[in-house]
């Protein structure tokens, strides 16, 4: 998707890479067995080794390691049968330690792919560079005290898979698609819930920006713990269109760390970007190497539930849908899970119209999520069939709906108890064509005169006198036959 920056010296490209940290779905942490659940009491969750105490040894968490090469697996990427953890010296007032175990030159995950769907019904890869394990920071909490900081260790230790996209993208809106597919992914895996309100899943945008037709990567700033996808794109726009200025106005881009203002959509220097051997990395001395054979991999290989991009095809193949109203349902899990529930036994692409227009429209209004829905996948699978099969005109059928999201009842006991199921019958539908045209001969006369328009005005004529019950099709086609 072609995003340019008109400048006063010519057109400018972005250059993006993103680096996102997932927190690992794991019971305990990633070197000790505190537990991680999100919102407990501020330093309820700290072992002995997460508030660094001296003598403490890590004891790596092997299944955040499975779910690490989870990951990988589902990002086609290539693992590294060989890793190695590193130290990341650097100085946080919330981490105890004084350095952070991380991956340096020898990660758990290395190249990789995403394919991107664009709102325009393209598609576009972007290369993932590596993903490494870390432990999280903790956290230090600014507005509790008037002259203090109170730091809350519960985070800390946590485990986090670092993804490092390549430089690839060039526009917010593949940076925003990025990270939905990449969200998609990982929730599907069931290795990061991908909630960034809760700070499992944050964003740093490393951002530059070079004339258009240039191949050069020139100065780029990290836009730092960004954490929804729409302030990851507004972030990088904001931040391509000061790159723009001062290379325009003869100054030079400084590298340097950036945090991003929501409230005036602006970014604000934080500090220089250091560079690795600022960082002081060298292998842990308590963490062997990690190593694991092919049968381990298999093993994890084997388990992987059928993903975003497999799921489309099928969707598309099996009940011939769209590219796009495809994509649509698979972006998030349960809403593919409801739809293949709704379309079981029926017209799928008629599924797909009730589900994508009338429950998500309904689901909106209401602000609620799929899993909350008033209407269970199971019956309005039925209310469709009802439709397929000519029991409910989709006048009719929009009734129906409404009231099904209002007392959560099936489409059969309210189609009985109110009496609403659809004429069908020719000879029926024949009576009241009959009594139309002979109550209103001057309407007959215009119609006959030319004024073809009036058909409609026949059929809801027809649709009135058998209380909305009449097979509109039918009645159609009976008065075009009786008009002659």
């Amino acid at each position: 998707m072609s995003y340019i920056i008109k400048g006063d010296t010519g057109d400018w490209e972005v250059v993006i890479g993103l680096e996102v940290h997932a927190q690992v779905i794991s019971k305990s942490k990633l070197f000790s067995g505190a537990p991680t659940e999100f919102g407990a009491g501020p330093n309820t969750q700290v072992s002995f080794i997460d508030a660094g105490m001296p003598g403490m040894l890590p004891v790596l968490n092997g299944h955040a390691v499975e779910q690490a090469v989870r990951t990988g697996l589902g990002l086609k990427a290539k693992i590294n049968k060989r890793s190695i953890f590193a130290r990341k010296n650097y100085f946080y007032a919330d981490m105890p330690q004084g350095y952070q175990i991380s991956q340096y030159d020898m990660p758990i995950v290395g190249e990789g792919t995403i394919v991107l769907d664009m709102p325009d019904g393209t598609s576009r890869s972007v290369g993932i560079e590596r993903l490494h394990l870390e432990q999280d920071a903790g956290k230090s909490v600014h507005d509790q005290h008037a002259t203090k900081t109170c730091i809350d260790l519960n985070r800390s230790g946590v485990p986090l898979m670092e993804i490092v996209s390549k430089p690839d993208l060039r526009s917010p809106e593949e940076a925003g698609a990025y990270l939905k597919k990449l969200r998609s992914i990982l929730v599907y895996l069931g290795t990061c819930d991908g909630n960034m309100e809760e700070g499992s899943m944050r964003c740093d945008a490393n951002v530059s920006v070079r004339p258009v037709g240039s191949t050069e990567l020139r100065t780029r700033c990290e836009i730092k713990n960004v954490n929804s996808m729409r302030f990851v794109m507004q972030a990088i726009e904001h931040e391509a269109k000061r790159h723009v200025e001062v290379w325009e106005s003869g100054g030079a881009v400084d590298q340097e760390t950036r945090l991003y203002d929501a409230n005036r959509n602006e970014t604000r220097s934080m500090r220089s970007k250091e560079f690795a051997h600022d960082y002081r990395y060298f292998p842990d001395p308590d963490l062997l190497p990690l190593e694991f054979d092919d049968a381990y991999i298999a093993k994890i290989q084997a388990t992987l539930p059928e993903l975003p991009d497999d799921k489309k095809a099928r969707f598309i193949k099996d009940y011939g849908l769209s590219a796009y109203d495809a994509g649509v349902l698979v972006a998030e899990q349960e809403n593919a899970v409801y739809f293949e529930g709704v379309a079981k036994g029926t017209d799928a692409k008629l599924a797909n119209n009730w589900v994508s227009t009338n429950l998500f429209g309904l689901l909106n209004a209401r602000g609620v999520s799929i899993s909350e829905s008033p209407i269970s996948a199971k019956n309005l699978g039925r209310l469709v069939q009802l439709i397929a099969d000519n029991t409910l005109s989709s006048r009719m059928a929009k009734e129906v709906f409404e009231m099904m999201a209002a007392d959560g009842k099936d489409p059969d006991t309210i189609v009985t108890e109110r009496g609403m199921k659809q004429i069908t019958d020719t000879s029926a539908i024949d009576a009241a064509v009959d009594q139309i045209i002979a109550a209103n001969p001057d309407k007959v006369a215009e119609y006959n005169s030319g004024k073809v328009q009036l058909m409609g005005w026949f059929v809801g004529q027809v649709m009135k006198a058998t209380q909305g019950k009449a097979n509109p099709g039918m009645c159609g086609e009976l008065l075009k036959k009786k008009l002659g």
